[in-house]
């Protein structure tokens, strides 16, 4: 293969121009195999690996020895990416981590920005330290369930020690008062349950950066990794800047133009050091919480009257330690963020290491002083947890008011009237990933209470505030079941109203009224996409009122929802209970599911293409908030695309489209950011199905809004985008355009005939996302990029001069 390219190109140096035109598809959600992609039973692997690699058709693989002419079908290669985000059941497990994968989620959904550099700051920072919350909450619910619930409260009484004899060695009525019966040395071994699940984080972490995060860039031909262009440029300065320095009308220096747009910059695809410093602070603030919470229960004793004198003053020393442990936590957070401006290759080897083993060494100290043997030492009641968990759910209740102001100062600095949820659909998502937490806490606390304790009288059970968290579940979910019963109502309305536009689309054709109803409930179905801001709104403001109910009625009532009311009333008193015991078995019963839906997702493609497009946003973006979130793919499928772009291009001077599907056209449009501008000019763009404008423009308008997306269109040769009115993911980009009247084609046809016709004798199918290469459009706009593109120059836009000149708005 290196060989044919090598002489192609010694072809092209000695005048004699090569013909070899080259689609590069890129698949999306759901996966594809290269056979389906090629259609074609025989292919071979280019390049690449079992993870991700280059196919071609068996006939094609030595394409370039023979050029085709110009009028010739392009070498079609199908780049596979579908092993990074899917694979064995096991990875069903990184469900576990949708909490964090949500809260990264926010850090990339802030609104675009004209200048306000430290409110930007400010903003990724408030992110960061909502992340490191969810991680102590998680950590605090393992230390809940281990130490409180299983190793105080149960093995300390002897009805729930005697149902579960998995403990009867640390009762102390059961084991006649052994070794490990006393109070702080049953503590400090189920220490070890919340602390392996730190180390299983850590070690996911490590071994996701290690293949993941390592993946580096293509280097810059100039020599520097440090392009020097602004942090955030405005929408009117990145487009005419776009206009004014176009590669195709621009002088020879137009390779070194800068980046337009920060999925341009050389470091926004190699977050290798600032992951693998949230990974230190994280797993070192994991530790600190297991240690502070086996520190506190022993200290809580040690400052009773009558208890030793010595050991008062060892913890006052220890809770210095864990005092400074976490203020350097916070350091490490709020020191650093992401570098984006050059490929940053170092690692802060010593932080690393240090912060992690530091904070391991003051998990021992914190074990050796809790089992220290003190007489008279019982389990009474439950360990002091409901102030951990309000402190931490308020500490997340106002993050999330604060990210509110800080978005609304980024919106109304450079309104997007496109931006979800006027700018504040980053705080409501970072607000969902603080509930998800919370559910997750207040559910397992429940069920494992209710599991160990059967009668549900013989221990105290989990803190308040996490049986109030749980009982909120219900009323949530009511209002959510409201919520989607309006959109269905109107999404019924929409169906009826699209019927006589559907029989209007199919004039030649006689139509059939059943037919007609199935085409505008699809085309009326595929609308709900564009009214999720709506549904998450709805859920964000629930969840902040409700959460904010349950804090408050934990702190003044100090019980449970059932037992406050009831006082008040038999009616309410029933609702309370039934809401308690609801919230807790469908936390439960959801959480079951929820793993379950996993596997299958992973194993069916059907249920993936379900769920799949939510997975892949969610995992599309680096981890720049939390270092526990699943792996970004995109870190080693935009590398590849752009390794291959760039090096096939250089070697052979051919004409090139790159082709994505779905989730395949956002990483199409990001590889065509980071080639160089000279290579970018001979590339085309074609997307179809494509959730550019729809998803990423809406919910992420500081990386994919107007601005942006008209840049690239600007900077490639053409670009065309073809989508379907009952397309629930793709749809239009909305750019004027170059190619023809704009950068969208009018909708597709779906069906492509209403009824039996000499062409389709039986009925077509309502196609929506899937196979468009089988509509007759799809090879035409092939075919017009690839006329477009010339095997030698750049092609010209219309309208545009020679070299040196403008393409007359630039000048």
């Amino acid at each position: 293969m290196e060989r044919a390219q090598e002489r192609v190109a010694a072809d092209t140096a000695a005048g004699q121009e090569p013909t070899t035109a080259l689609e590069l598809l890129v698949h999306g959600v759901g996966g594809a195999t290269p056979e389906k992609m090629l259609n074609d039973p025989r292919t071979e692997r280019v390049t690449g690996d079992d993870i991700a690699a280059i196919f071609r058709r068996a006939d094609d693989v030595h394409a370039e020895r023979r050029p085709r002419g110009p009028g010739g079908e392009p070498v079609q290669e199908a780049y596979v990416w579908s092993n990074l985000t899917s694979g064995n059941g096991a990875r069903a497990l990184w469900l576990l981590l949708l909490p964090f994968m949500v809260a990264n989620l926010a850090h990339w959904m802030r609104p675009p920005t004209r200048g306000h550099t430290r409110a930007v700051r400010c903003y990724g920072l408030l992110v960061r330290l909502a992340g490191l919350t969810l991680t102590v909450l998680m950590v605090a619910a393992a230390c809940e369930v281990a130490l409180d619930l299983a190793a105080w409260q149960c093995a300390g009484t002897r009805a729930c020690a005697e149902r579960n004899s998995w403990l009867g060695f640390l009762s102390p009525a059961l084991s006649h008062d052994g070794w490990w019966s006393l109070p702080g040395r049953r503590l400090a071994l189920a220490a070890l349950v919340p602390t392996a699940l730190v180390a299983l984080l850590w070690y996911l972490s490590h071994r996701t950066w290690s293949a993941y995060e390592s993946a580096r860039p293509m280097p810059d031909p100039g020599g520097t990794d440090a392009p020097a262009e602004p942090a955030e440029p405005s929408a009117h300065a990145m487009s005419a800047h776009a206009m004014s320095a176009h590669p195709r009308s621009a002088h020879t220096g137009a390779g070194d133009e800068p980046a337009r747009t920060a999925l341009g910059r050389p470091g926004f695809w190699f977050g290798r050091r600032l992951v693998a410093r949230l990974r230190a602070a994280h797993t070192a603030a994991g530790l600190l919480t297991v240690a502070a919470a086996l520190h506190w229960a022993a200290l809580r004793h040690d400052r009773e009257p009558g208890g030793p004198v010595a050991l008062p003053l060892l913890g006052l020393l220890l809770a210095v330690a864990l005092a400074a442990g976490f203020t350097a936590v916070l350091w490490v957070i709020c020191r650093r963020g992401r570098s984006e401006r050059r490929l940053d290759r170092e690692l802060d080897a010593r932080l690393v290491r240090g912060l992690p083993l530091a904070a391991v060494a003051l998990l021992l100290l914190a074990m050796l002083y809790a089992g220290w043997a003190r007489p008279g030492w019982h389990s009474t009641r439950g360990l002091p947890g409901d102030t951990a968990f309000g402190a931490i759910t308020l500490l997340q209740g106002l993050l999330a008011l604060a990210l509110c102001g800080i978005a609304q100062v980024l919106h109304r600095a450079d309104p997007e009237p496109r931006c979800a949820l006027r700018g504040l659909g980053g705080p409501a998502v970072a607000l969902l990933a603080c509930a998800l937490g919370g559910v997750f806490s207040g559910g397992v606390s429940q069920r494992v209470a209710d599991w160990l304790d059967g009668t549900g009288a013989a221990i105290p059970g989990p803190p308040v505030l996490l049986t109030w968290q749980a009982s909120v579940i219900p009323p949530l979910l009511l209002v959510l079941l409201l919520v989607a019963a309006w959109l269905v109502w109107g999404t019924m309305r929409l169906a009826h109203a699209e019927q006589p536009d559907v029989a209007h689309d199919y004039p030649e054709e006689q139509t059939d009224d059943g037919r007609t109803r199935r085409i505008a409930r699809s085309r009326a179905m595929a609308t709900l996409t564009d009214r999720a801001p709506t549904l998450i709104a709805a859920t964000a403001v629930v969840t902040l009122l409700l959460g904010a109910g349950a804090l408050a009625g934990a702190l003044t009532t100090d019980e449970t929802p059932a037992r406050a009311a009831a006082d008040v009333h038999p009616f309410v008193h029933g609702v309370a209970g039934t809401a308690q015991m609801l919230g807790s078995w469908l936390i439960g019963l959801g959480f079951i599911l929820f793993v379950t839906s996993g596997r299958r997702a992973y194993k069916d493609a059907s249920a993936r293409r379900t769920i799949g497009i939510l997975w892949d946003v969610g995992t599309f973006w680096p981890r720049a908030a939390h270092p526990f979130a699943p792996p970004c793919y995109a870190e080693r499928a935009v590398p590849d695309l752009t390794w291959r772009m760039a090096t096939w291009t250089r070697a052979t001077g051919g004409r090139l489209v790159i082709s994505g599907h779905s989730q395949g056209s956002v990483l199409a449009a990001a590889a065509a950011w980071q080639l160089t501008p000279a290579i970018r000019a001979r590339v085309a763009l074609l997307t179809y199905g494509s959730p550019l404008e729809r998803l990423y423009g809406r919910w992420f308008p500081a990386y994919f809004g107007p601005a942006a997306l008209d840049a690239l269109h600007r900077d490639v040769d053409c670009w065309r985008n073809l989508y379907r009115d009952t397309d629930p993911i793709g749809g239009p980009i909305g750019l004027p355009g170059s190619c023809g009247p704009d950068v969208d084609r009018a909708a597709l046809a779906d069906p492509l005939s209403h009824g039996r016709t000499a062409l389709h004798p039986l009925p077509a199918p309502i196609l929506g996302h899937s196979d468009y290469q089988a509509d007759p459009a799809f090879a035409d706009e092939r075919s017009r990029l690839l006329a477009r593109l010339s095997p030698a120059v750049p092609g010209q836009r219309p309208g545009a001069g020679g070299v040196g000149e403008g393409d007359g708005e630039g000048g």
